[in-house]
């Protein structure tokens, strides 16, 4: 049995125990606690290089949001792309990768790859989904735009050094799994020890008749009875202290041994070394390759610089944003309103009134991209086709093609779709290069084997119109040979897989005119002016040939369909005329 100089003893230890464990508990959620975040410094001994390049899993190996603090001389820019985006535009240029944290968390891990000495200016390149440009210093927090991976490029100006004070700040483990319950336990020990303070020494029970039995042995048996409850009570406490105290060790131990959620493959201490900028990942591998912003971004200055072109009539001044067929009809339609007044602008490109954006998820070169628009000076929707022949160059107006009136475009995916090579008939009705050749056929001949597998809408019917325009000029020149000839320029054809297991494929084809008098010494006249301006004159004795550029796109049924092909948008513009 426990006299009371033991318990009194016993309930000051527990009640000390306990405030010191309540402090422990205390301390680590406040004066212990760690720092929300740590902030680690790029090695000062890095080899200098024109562009450095931060990998993707730095952005998500500590969850949270990364900061990261650059300083540098002069204006310095970061930009955020794709992986595979970064990879391919820095290309063999020498870099530096920041590609982890050190296992003492004390610097980043930098790798330098040698390379060519320069790069262009990264500024203004159509891969980067946002750019920040900076003077002396930056410090951005690093979001990601989408989903997905993300790294970022850092850059001067591509040939002087990119700036190599950096520092990262990662969200911290904050995790105090002992705190809660060492004040939990060290409440119930203070608990258990004021209760045993406060517990009764002893019953008096009894009266003063002695006619009862003997008072001082009621009194012996009624201490005896209190000393074995306080016994009783105290034993009953100490277990619930030491239940407590397995309880909260045992949860405590579980969460300091539960495994933390871990960072995608290849994390080394902190995020995976990528070694050479050119190792891209397979995340990207079906990700569209244009974000809606970057799409929209890119439209305006694709039209910015045709508005200004168009207005001075200056083929130069489309060079940044413009090229191959549209750039060569939009040259040919200058030189000859320099010379023919009343000859018909080419229709304005417009961003505006976006209808709909066709973006492949096909992440090599080149890519091609559509557009549906419909803004001032566009009578109906005209289709855009814009391409990007590499990584360090940015996308360019190839073609626009008004929509068929009445014709309805078909249903592509806005995530990003399929392209498909020309001759692939993987799932259609015909290939990509086989519907461009029968529609090529049905502009030549009124006959054609494909009058009524590739079909267009009587509103504005243009296989129907150039077979008219090609009679009639035979009807209307009987002293004349003339010749007609629709020929695909297999290289501009592009395919896009709709949503309906279908495709839209584009292309260019050009239309020759070649005349030639019947009898020698008879003058050929062309009539058209615009077609003289580009030849230099209006009759020759030896013959003419007018070329057109035809910008068409076909809708193609998938396999197994009963529908024929249907033309989807059509257009011609003059691209020269030239006499034998």
């Amino acid at each position: 049995m426990i006299g009371v100089p033991l318990r009194f003893k016993t309930a000051v230890a527990l009640v000390l125990l306990g405030l010191l464990t309540l402090m422990a508990g205390i301390g680590q959620k406040t004066i212990w606690a760690p720092s929300e975040t740590f902030t680690v410094p790029a090695p000062s001994d890095a080899a200098a290089a024109p562009l450095t390049v931060f990998d993707q899993e730095l952005r998500t190996v500590h969850g949270g949001t990364v900061k990261i603090n650059i300083k540098g001389e002069g204006k310095f820019l970061l930009a955020a792309g794709r992986p595979d985006d970064v990879s391919a535009w820095v290309g063999k240029t020498a870099h530096n990768s920041v590609t982890g944290i050190s296992a003492d968390k004390k610097s980043l891990q930098v790798e330098h790859s040698d390379g060519e000495a320069a790069a262009p200016s990264p500024a203004g390149s159509d891969l980067w989904v946002s750019t920040e440009n900076a003077s002396g210093e930056l410090n951005y927090s690093w979001t990601p735009p989408a989903g997905g991976d993300w790294s970022l490029l850092l850059a001067s100006d591509g040939t002087k050094p990119a700036p190599s004070s950096i520092s990262m700040t990662f969200p911290n483990d904050t995790a105090t799994p002992w705190a809660v319950p060492l004040m939990v336990i060290g409440g119930l020990l203070m608990l258990a020890g004021i209760a045993l303070l406060v517990l009764k020494y002893g019953t008096r029970t009894g009266n003063n008749d002695g006619g009862n039995g003997s008072l001082f042995a009621k009194r012996a048996r009624a201490k005896a009875k209190a000393k074995a409850t306080s016994s009783a009570r105290l034993s009953m406490i100490v277990a619930a202290a030491t239940a407590a105290l397995m309880a909260g060790t045992g949860a405590a131990a579980q969460a300091t041994t539960s495994p933390a959620p871990t960072p995608s493959t290849g994390a080394s201490s902190t995020a995976s070394p990528s070694g050479s900028a050119s190792a891209a990942p397979d995340a990207a591998a079906e990700s569209p390759v244009l974000l809606d912003a970057q799409f929209r971004r890119i439209l305006e200055q694709v039209s910015g610089a045709t508005d200004a072109g168009d207005a001075a009539k200056d083929a130069g001044k489309l060079a940044p944003r413009v090229a191959g067929t549209e750039l060569e009809i939009r040259t040919q339609n200058y030189k000859v309103r320099s010379q023919v007044g009343s000859y018909e602008a080419r229709m304005p490109v417009r961003s505006t009134k976006l209808l709909t954006t066709v973006v492949t998820s096909k992440r090599d070169w080149p890519r091609s991209v559509l557009a549906v628009t419909q803004g001032d000076g566009n009578v109906v929707p005209q289709l855009l086709t814009l391409v990007q022949t590499s990584p360090r160059e940015n996308y360019k107006l190839v073609g626009t093609t008004p929509l068929q009136p009445g014709a309805t475009f078909p249903s592509i995916g806005r995530d990003g779709t399929e392209t498909l090579a020309a001759k692939d008939k993987s799932g259609l009705l015909y290939s990509g290069e086989e519907a461009m050749a029968g529609l090529a056929d049905r502009l030549a001949k009124a006959d054609s084997a494909f009058k009524d597998k590739l079909v267009e809408g009587g509103s504005s019917p243009y296989i129907a119109d150039t077979l008219s325009l090609q009679d009639d000029l035979v009807a209307k020149g009987p002293n004349y040979n003339f010749g007609f000839t629709h020929k695909v320029v297999p290289e501009s054809t592009v395919v896009f897989r709709t949503s309906d297991g279908g495709a839209l494929v584009l292309g260019r084809i050009t239309f020759a005119i070649d005349s030639t008098p019947k009898a020698e010494g008879d003058k050929l006249t062309i009539s058209d002016e615009a077609s003289a301006a580009l030849a230099g004159g209006k009759e020759t004795t030896k013959g003419a040939v007018q070329t057109f550029a035809e910008s068409m796109a076909v809708y193609i049924p998938p396999a197994g369909s009963k529908d024929p092909m249907k033309l989807v948008a059509g257009t011609r513009g003059l691209v020269g005329a030239s006499f034998k």
